[in-house]
């Protein structure tokens, strides 16, 4: 097994995070504070607050992680989707996504590394804060309950990931010794499901449904019953799937009993200068304002993807001169969206612009002249500190409101009840950009599911689980009953590891 992930499985915490606190910043914008032990921690109060923050830092984790290389999820899946392509310098350039791009991915070469490291490293620090918290002396009955939801929470959300990637992982709930992190088993998928859902259950119990602005960032109860929603559609448990959305949309078109509400703007929803807005329902925060340097590389809890995403040698008005050229919109995409309203906050047509105003930029591989336009490195979002490439201030939406009336939409109509309530949820997203109204059929909300929630990361996981990345996906490589799931990472499965490696690799 792999000596970096065996350290944060077998002691019980290491690099705890700090909170910073202050009016211009969320709870979650971090700064590393130093490494402590469990044996002489979770002492006080607030050492276990610092331990809830920790369990939410792989959330964010960009560079370092454990195995040190660049890690932000985004580019993966965008390249390993019909929705963009790898990009970047060459056609080595941050090879695990050029491998995931056109399936030749193995267990030795591709994403899986950071993702099965940084979500187990959060299932661990998670486990030993749950395990921890019983304990703390001087921990009111409240905050224990909060800490706890929060912890529940953060333990499904890593799950969810590493069962839908990998989908036969270790089902790991207390920390473990030196001893137990070889006798490691694989359990089913079933059985992580059953456990993911029971984290959520004690999640919305325990957590409030609203946070004030100071802690923007934290886990709300609408947020854990979105993702509680999500996992049943992925089970296709659709009757529950529905009704754990419906607590959480509301009237479509109004405002939820938690306060969401669709934005008028549809552009709106992606201005780093508009966090935490309406729509946002678990927002991954991001830092412009932390100084960082090349010499902070294992620390950046800013968007660095904003900079990969960015044109090469760009030279022209809106955007930053020295973006990576990662990610470029395919071709696929930009015909499908032609036309629609949320083309221009989704794709950025810098050849276009070329030809428009006196633009030059210099072709990344696999150029397609196409842009990600809702993370793009804009330069009204400078920041002037530190290093302009590491300190983008955009955060991530992971679960936005438009996103959760699709789901309940296609939960509704794959049960075959209330259909006129998921047409009720589909129209409110078209008309908030003025499409017309179209039959809340699968296909329709399929599309939808596209032309919405582009380059957000979710393109990839909605084929797999509809059954279509075969075809879809085909003309990239991916070869169906193997490449729905990544492979275990070599090291996981070598070394007197337990472990078994995933069919096909």
């Amino acid at each position: 097994m792999n000596r970096k992930y065996f350290k944060y499985v077998a002691f019980s915490l290491i690099g705890v995070i700090g909170v910073v606190a202050s009016c211009k910043k969320s709870f979650l914008e971090l700064q590393p504070k130093g490494e402590f032990l469990g044996s002489n921690f979770y002492s006080n109060p607030s050492q276990a607050l610092e331990g809830v923050v920790a369990a939410y830092d792989p959330l964010v984790t960009e560079t370092g992680g454990i195995d040190n290389t660049y890690s932000d999820p985004l580019g993966a899946l965008n390249a390993g989707s019909d929705d963009c392509v790898a990009g970047g310098g060459s056609s080595s350039d941050v090879n695990q996504w050029q491998v995931f791009n056109n399936y030749t991915l193995n267990p030795s070469v591709g994403p899986q590394d950071q993702f099965w490291a940084i979500n187990f490293q959060g299932v661990n620090r998670a486990d030993v804060l749950l395990q921890a918290l019983p304990t703390v002396p001087g921990l009111s009955a409240d905050l224990l309950k909060r800490y706890t939801g929060e912890a529940s929470f953060l333990r499904a959300h890593y799950y969810f990931d590493l069962v839908r990637l990998f989908k036969n992982v270790p089902l790991i709930l207390t920390p473990l010794t030196t001893a137990q992190v070889y006798t490691v088993t694989q359990a089913t998928p079933a059985a992580v499901y059953a456990q993911i859902e029971a984290d959520l259950t004690t999640a919305i119990a325990d957590l409030p449904p609203t946070v004030v602005a100071a802690e923007d960032g934290r886990v709300t109860q609408g947020a854990a019953q979105a993702l509680l929603g999500k996992v049943y559609l992925y089970e296709q448990k659709w009757a529950q799937s529905a009704a754990a959305f419906a607590t959480v949309n509301g009237t479509p078109g109004g405002t939820s009993t938690y306060g969401y509400q669709l934005l008028a703007n549809y552009g709106e929803i992606f201005d780093p200068k508009n966090k935490f807005n309406s729509e946002s329902i678990f927002e991954l925060v991001h830092s412009g304002t932390q100084n960082y340097t090349w010499s902070n590389w294992d620390q950046f809890k800013s968007n660095i993807y904003v900079q990969m995403v960015g044109p090469r040698s760009y030279g022209g008005p809106l955007y930053y001169s020295g973006g990576y050229g990662f990610n470029p919109v395919s071709t696929q995409l930009a015909t499908a969206m032609k036309g629609d309203p949320r083309y221009p906050y989704t794709i950025a047509n810098i050849d276009s612009l070329t030809k428009a105003t006196n633009t030059t930029y210099s072709p990344s591989y696999q150029n397609t002249g196409y842009f990600i336009q809702k993370y793009a490195p804009l330069l009204k979002n400078v920041v002037t500190t530190g290093t302009i490439d590491l300190n983008w201030p955009n955060d991530y939406i992971e679960i936005r409101l438009a996103d959760t009336y699709l789901m309940e939409a296609e939960a509704l109509v794959n049960a075959g009840t209330n259909t006129g309530r998921a047409q009720a949820l589909l129209d409110a997203i078209r008309a908030r950009v003025g499409l017309a109204s179209v039959p809340a059929t699968l296909p329709n909300i399929y599309n939808e599911r596209r032309l919405e929630l582009a380059t957000e990361g979710h393109r990839w996981f909605d084929l797999v689980r509809w059954g279509q990345a075969p075809a879809v996906l085909g003309f990239k490589g991916f070869t169906a009953n193997k490449n729905e799931i990544l492979p275990i990472p070599l090291n996981e499965t070598t070394n007197g590891s337990k472990i078994k490696q995933n069919p096909g690799y």
